[in-house]
């Protein structure tokens, strides 16, 4: 990792994005840069054609968001925002509390995410029956989680506090991708009954500029993600 430190003139200048249109993860490289006023250089990738320069900085995975700084690489979305938050520290805001307790649990919530909260949302959307059913009831519990962290502070904005942190930009895609599934499998994800907090951050976080100004295009979204899930609908009864 990074040590805070301050750029050279040109630095920014050397900065790189490796991204799709429509990744959520690559996403939230974006509005990191975007959030610190980081100019980038934005190239897009063709994931059903990996290009060379995405198999030769992202060798293990093989994936997007790829942060190039000075030709150097870094991958995976939450540690490119730590790595933007050392390497661009002076530059508000701050994306990751300074305190080392509270940075501690905003890297369990953001992590949380990642490894609880995205999966069980992704088997809801790309399963049936049984399995989607349980991919529902995981997300329900991983929302009342969330919505209880929110609750802790009656008077936070975001998670990060008044201004938008890591934990906020990692739940990104609760804006707008939430909405998008649930026209898709006809079903209620978040209601004011049960998710109040979530759906007044969810507000604030779509009224951003920032964000705002950086959603991919909905109906491509909707149509892509149509396809998606009768592919994984498709494969499934396949194999039945």
């Amino acid at each position: 990792m990074a040590t805070a430190r301050e750029p050279e003139e040109d630095e920014e200048e050397e900065v790189k994005l490796i991204k799709t249109w429509s990744s959520p993860y690559a996403l939230r490289a974006v509005w990191a840069l975007k959030l610190k006023g980081i100019p980038y250089e934005s190239i897009d990738e063709d994931l059903t054609h990996k290009s060379d320069i995405l198999l030769h900085h992202n060798p293990v995975h093989k994936k997007v968001p790829v942060l190039l700084h000075h030709g150097r690489s870094i991958c995976e979305s939450l540690v490119i925002i730590e790595y933007i938050e050392e390497t661009w520290s002076q530059n508000p805001p701050r994306l990751l509390p300074q305190d080392p307790l509270q940075r501690a649990e905003t890297r369990f919530w953001a992590k949380f995410v990642d490894d609880k909260a995205l999966p069980a949302i992704w088997q809801a959307f790309s399963k049936e029956g049984k399995e989607q059913e349980q991919g529902l009831s995981e997300t329900a519990e991983h929302l009342r989680l969330l919505e209880a962290e929110l609750k802790k502070k009656k008077k936070r904005l975001f998670f990060g506090g008044e201004e938008i942190g890591i934990v906020d930009i990692a739940l990104g895609w609760m804006v707008n991708l939430v909405p998008l599934f649930e026209r898709i499998l006809g079903v209620k994800i978040l209601d004011e009954e049960h998710h109040p907090a979530l759906l007044k951050w969810r507000q604030r976080m779509s009224d951003v500029d920032v964000v705002k100004e950086n959603w991919p295009p909905r109906d491509k979204l909707v149509a892509k993600w149509t396809a998606i899930r009768e592919r994984c609908v498709g494969k499934a009864a396949a194999n039945e």
